[in-house]
């Protein structure tokens, strides 16, 4: 393990190594086209003493309807002392990705990537508020996905044609996430701390592919559990800038 910054935690990688949902819900694109909504993942983890405070940041972005925040948990700390259980390969695979895409030498927790394009801790709100700045001005205009959903029902997910950049076409994600969760630790740096963490990321697939021409899919119930919010990102293929986002989710409180 290589600190490289202080206040967080790092892998070489490379070469060098709330109410319930109603009968029926939906979220529409926004009326102005550079509203957003605006993705920033959280890559964290339980048994990182550093996560905490990025964690909070992004308890509060998860109450912004402009900002669709989501919470994805390594698993290259389980070794530590605590097994974060909410961590999974699939999650680590993500962030791999993203730093294969943004010319990173390592992997770190925490890691906030804004929109896909660009990445902090994500430890204050001056360093949230400079990257969003920075990912609006690459996203003038956004594809942002409408999502419709009948209590216990599948998932619609509608898109209105849109030209997009390059010949590939672009993904249609899905995450699912459970809203908070507070976790006693007894183990590892962490030890004796009971830890939020929120928007929690349990399932995320790839949909489609997407040619920017009006199209819409089904995503069927067995997906989500009850309480669950919901994501769709579309994003440029292979792990490039997000066109769009939205979210359904049900309130949380305390």
């Amino acid at each position: 393990m290589s600190t490289f910054t202080p206040g967080r935690r790092s892998v070489l990688i490379g070469a060098t190594a709330t109410a319930a949902f109603g009968t029926s819900v939906s979220a529409a694109p926004p009326s102005e086209p550079s509203s957003g909504p605006w993705a920033i993942e959280l890559f964290t983890s339980q048994g990182c003493s550093s996560c905490p405070p990025a964690d909070a940041q992004l308890g509060k972005l998860s109450e912004r309807p402009d900002i669709v925040a989501l919470s994805f948990h390594v698993d290259y700390w389980d070794y530590i002392g605590w097994k974060d259980p909410f961590a999974a390969r699939v999650m680590t695979d993500r962030q791999h990705a993203y730093a294969r895409v943004l010319h990173q030498r390592y992997v770190y927790t925490p890691e906030m990537v804004v929109d896909g394009v660009t990445h902090e801790p994500g430890v204050t709100r001056a360093s949230i508020d400079a990257m969003l700045a920075a990912a609006q001005r690459q996203s003038p205009t956004r594809a942002t996905p409408r999502l419709e959903r009948v209590m216990d029902g599948p998932l619609t997910i509608t898109l209105a044609p849109f030209k997009l950049d390059g010949s590939a076409p672009a993904d249609i994600t899905l995450a699912v996430y459970d809203r908070r969760h507070s976790t006693p630790v007894p183990r590892g740096e962490n030890t004796g701390h009971t830890l939020d963490n929120f928007n929690v990321v349990r399932r995320i697939e790839t949909v489609a592919k997407w040619d920017g021409s009006a199209a819409s899919w089904i995503v069927a119930p067995d997906r989500f559990q009850p309480g669950q919010g919901i994501a769709v990102l579309v994003q440029h293929h292979d792990y490039g800038s997000m066109i769009g986002c939205n979210k359904l989710e049900p309130r949380i409180t305390g």
